[in-house]
């Protein structure tokens, strides 16, 4: 008896699955906390040079701030005051309405900044003043902790197709308590991104092998389900962190407030349940038998399971490979699944790549970031609703490469809108945003359902080491503006469509059974085979 089938007869999708899900719930809100963080931790608020040194014998200090900034600082197109430049020394004719200027030589900022505090009390922009010149080590703090996640994904990847999904789950939540907490103390911008990688690694883990352990418990039936449920923790975590945000405002405390979830995620690691599937595919019929049966018991299914034995279990899962360790190098090793290793990683590049493209620069809508972050959020829960339907009716493969496509228009859109029709400029940005969101959504699933189980976490953590790739270069994009200012979004754009157009190429998964092993995708006849168990 197949798995699968075993997995009908107890209930795939019942009061087991239900808590399943809830436990990795409180671990998993914290994902979006940290990975759209840099919105509100390295938000830059609105500066100018110090320009207290201009003061020449006491007239200067006796000047309002507004005379201050007209006398020492350069104003841009728009009037507001330089960021960046300021006179070499005071501009007094400026007070009478003069604009003559002819001795009026500006310079960088000699003495450091001043911020304006009324929204965030400190920043880390503010801390280590990262403006200017030293703009992109802002956003370089968002690139190191998806490079540490790029890295994470694998190592992860690899070890709980080892050593499990469950003991793995639990390293992910102690690390990354520990690594966060800890860079919320840095001393300094060194000590801080090297923490911030380290944290990056953590969530990795978290990232990928909850959502397999997750898919690997749930029915054919219910798998698309299951897929779309997880997923709206993301959401969740969206709302809570524009919550926190708001009501913190000081980055290292802001740091701590969205980590705290991993303490009740450690509380409630011990109801979590081992992949069965994993534990068959490694000859562990004992290990897989209890959690069997600790599901039908939950879903009151006893009475199926009440002649079946691990032996049975074991009988029903044998291959002539299942005593063979797995890496990552069996997913380029035969054509069929090659085929899909190389597609999958350009699409997974692709839809992260736009997705956080979109999610890390949300100014320049018209709306403070808070209100844009949650309008952002609040579109994810009717969209998700909407692809579960559609992967139930249509399939995977259409809808990954649909969402990419839709999510490419939307931002060649945005490009011929002027900014100020921000009305028009944010319903646009959030209809990409929630078809970027569609993309993250369909992958994720679809990426379980094409690798085996031997290979399943190797495959997502190769998946995601080339996801979180496209991440690290994503929000570095955004400083292609000062070539052309519609460079960024070109870029997007086109790693949208084309990534879209690459989704074709691989197979539909809709009411397939999971392949176990590698040859059940290389075996012609595998595929038939499944098709007839089902009917």
């Amino acid at each position: 008896m197949k798995f699968d089938s075993i997995l009908s007869e107890i209930n795939g999708f019942g009061k087991f699955q239900i808590k399943l899900v809830l436990i990795q719930m409180l671990s998993r809100i914290t994902l979006p906390c940290h990975f759209l963080l840099n919105n509100f931790m390295a938000a830059v608020p609105p500066h100018h040079c110090n320009i207290s040194a201009l003061d020449d014998g006491g007239f200067f200090r006796n000047l309002t701030r507004e005379q201050k900034l007209a006398v020492g600082v350069p104003a841009e197109q728009d009037g507001t005051p330089s960021s960046c430049q300021m006179f070499s020394k005071p501009q007094y004719q400026h007070l009478s309405g003069s604009n003559n200027s002819e001795d009026a030589f500006t310079v960088q900022c000699q003495n450091g900044w001043v911020y304006d505090n009324s929204t965030f009390k400190s920043t880390l922009a503010t801390e280590w003043d990262l403006v200017c010149s030293r703009k992109g080590m802002n956003k370089a703090t968002a690139t190191i902790l998806f490079i540490g996640v790029m890295f994470g994904a694998p190592l992860f990847g690899f070890l709980s197709d080892r050593f499990g999904r469950r003991p793995l789950l639990l390293v992910s939540y102690l690390s990354s308590l520990t690594f966060a907490v800890l860079s919320a103390f840095s001393t300094s911008y060194v000590m801080f991104v090297i923490l911030r990688f380290f944290t990056g690694m953590s969530l990795a883990g978290i990232s990928i092998i909850s959502i397999v352990l997750n898919v690997e418990w749930f029915g054919i039936e219910h798998r698309t389900f299951s897929g779309i449920i997880i997923s709206l923790d993301w959401t969740l975590g969206n709302w809570i962190l524009v919550g926190i945000a708001y009501s913190v405002n000081q980055w290292r405390l802001l740091i701590v407030a969205v980590t705290l979830p991993l303490i009740l995620s450690i509380m409630t690691w011990r109801w979590l349940p081992e992949s069965a599937r994993w534990l068959l595919a490694n000859g562990k019929a004992d290990a897989a038998h209890h959690y069997i049966m600790q599901c039908a018991k939950m879903n009151n299914r006893t009475n199926c399971m009440a002649t079946v034995t691990p032996t049975e279990l074991l009988l029903s899962a044998q291959s002539e490979t299942k005593d063979k360790k797995y890496t990552f190098v069996d997913l380029f090793k035969t054509p069929n699944i090659r085929k899909r290793s190389i597609c999958l990683g350009i699409v997974w590049y692709g839809v992260a790549f736009t997705y956080y493209g979109i999610s890390l620069n949300i100014t320049g809508f018209g709306l403070n970031i808070y209100l844009t972050q949650f309008i952002f959020a609040s579109i994810e829960m009717p969209m998700k609703i909407g692809v579960y339907f559609f992967l139930e009716k249509v399939g995977r493969r259409s809808g990954q490469t649909g969402a990419l496509l839709l999510t490419g228009l939307c931002l060649f859109t945005n490009m011929f809108v002027a900014k100020d029709k921000w009305v028009i400029r944010t319903v646009v940005a959030v209809l990409g945003k929630s078809m970027s969101e569609a993309t993250f959504t369909i992958i994720f699933l679809f990426t379980t359902e094409l690798y085996p189980t031997v290979v399943r976490q190797n495959g997502l953590g190769y998946t995601s080491f080339v996801a979180r790739l496209g991440v690290s270069i994503s929000p570095l994009i955004v400083l292609l503006e000062d070539v052309w200012h519609l460079l960024p979004t070109v870029t997007y754009c086109a790693v949208a469509v084309g990534s879209g157009l690459v989704a074709l190429l691989l197979p539909e998964t809709l009411k397939t059974r999971l392949p176990q092993y590698i040859e059940d995708i290389e075996k012609p006849r595998a595929q038939s085979t499944r098709n007839k168990e089902i009917q």
